[in-house]
């Protein structure tokens, strides 16, 4: 999948070295794990096998990785995948750039395309994302991408990091209001 600036493919395994870089470091994992290192083997035996899956119900893997159409540099990943393998009604909505790529309209973009491609082809319903509630900066792009604010919500840390004493927030955009924002 194609947009004006973006490459999304599927992951293949030779994309390990791409994804140790994007999750060790610490500004670009501050909200998921609060910067923390992440190791090559929790990378091949966790991450690589969860971007691999197939959901039968869309026929995707749910996760593209995301490369500059222009030049072919690996700029992070795309998430919409099915909350239940078995149901395409509702998509959960996620990406992670690298540091270089931030502020420069990536996420949005890629972000619209994949709403696109759960309405248009993958039969989605509903698309929600959550983020912490102090990630700004994902949650602009969430607005920008076409969803509203639900919901504020607290949920268990196994670790708590900075900020997730503030909670979380989930945003959502379903198919009909979609539909009605679209020019016509």
């Amino acid at each position: 999948m194609e947009t004006d600036r973006l490459r999304l493919r599927p992951f293949t395994a030779a994309d390990a070295p791409h994804l140790l870089a994007l999750d060790n470091d610490p500004e670009v994992m501050r909200y998921i794990n609060g910067g923390r290192p992440v190791g090559a083997d929790d990378i091949r035996e966790r991450t690589l096998p969860r971007l691999l899956h197939d959901h039968p119900c869309t026929g995707t893997r749910g996760f593209w990785a995301a490369e500059e159409k222009a030049t072919g540099t690996f700029l992070g990943w795309f998430e919409l995948r099915p909350l239940a393998d078995h149901d395409p009604a509702v998509v959960e909505l996620g990406y992670r750039l690298n540091r270089a790529s931030w502020g420069r309209g990536y996420a949005t973009e890629g972000a619209r395309a994949l709403i696109r491609k759960g309405f248009t082809d993958l039969g989605a319903e509903r698309v929600t994302a959550n983020t912490m509630a102090v990630n700004a900066a994902s949650r602009r792009v969430m607005e920008k991408a076409g969803l509203t604010f639900l919901r504020a919500y607290t949920d268990e840390w196994p670790d708590a990091i900075e900020g997730s004493e503030h909670g979380e927030v989930e945003y959502v955009l379903t198919r009909e209001e979609w539909g009605n924002r679209r020019p016509a």
